[in-house]
């Protein structure tokens, strides 16, 4: 079985992956472009410095929680000097099925974050809990998959949710929560 750090190692830095994007690039740069992490957070940001972490990320750009999820990580990992690369979901099933979600989704994105030695210290995704709720409510209005009405209604809440992960700053600041309490258990 493969390693962890050879996983990473297998990984496209987040540059690499970013150039090589044909999807939700531009969404993904505007959301970059768009976040800041708090000040007030400093003192943790230095306290995970210390620790030497590298993340894997299991992702592919055509995956709108990806899109928002993944540049607030790269923000982060910034100010805490963590090393991420990242590894595209399709091609590296082996890895997505070690990392499934509820045991049989292959749900995008994982974050893996691993110490100097490669060993998973945490874990997180594909969603900020808080963000699944209000996914949930939103497709909670659809009507059944037999109904004609579906795959429309369906087109109008993923509209919905990309304006909502574009544009609103408070689900940013929503994913930053859940990816500081997360690691916050490394500390």
């Amino acid at each position: 079985m493969t390693s962890l750090n050879e996983w990473f190692e297998k990984g496209m830095t987040s540059k690499e992956y970013i150039e090589s994007m044909k999807v939700h690039k531009e969404n993904l740069l505007s959301i970059y472009e768009g976040f800041r992490l708090p000040k007030e957070d400093e003192p943790f940001f230095k306290a995970l410095s210390e620790k030497g972490l590298r993340a894997i990320v299991i992702t592919e750009d055509w995956c709108g929680d990806a899109m928002v999820n993944t540049p607030i990580l790269l923000r982060l990992a910034e100010a805490t000097n963590i090393d991420v690369h990242m590894v595209l979901r399709d091609q590296n099933l082996e890895l997505m099925d070690q990392y499934l979600t509820n045991g049989t989704a292959r749900s995008i994105p994982i974050f893996i974050f691993i110490d100097k030695k490669g060993v998973e210290v945490a874990k997180w995704g594909p969603r900020a809990p808080k963000v699944q709720e209000m996914v949930t409510e939103m497709r909670s209005g659809l009507p059944p998959k037999e109904d004609p009405s579906f795959d429309e209604k369906q087109k109008e809440v993923y509209a919905k949710l990309q304006a909502a992960f574009t544009q609103d700053t408070s689900v940013w600041e929503t994913i930053y929560s859940s990816l500081k309490s997360t690691l916050n258990t490394v500390l």
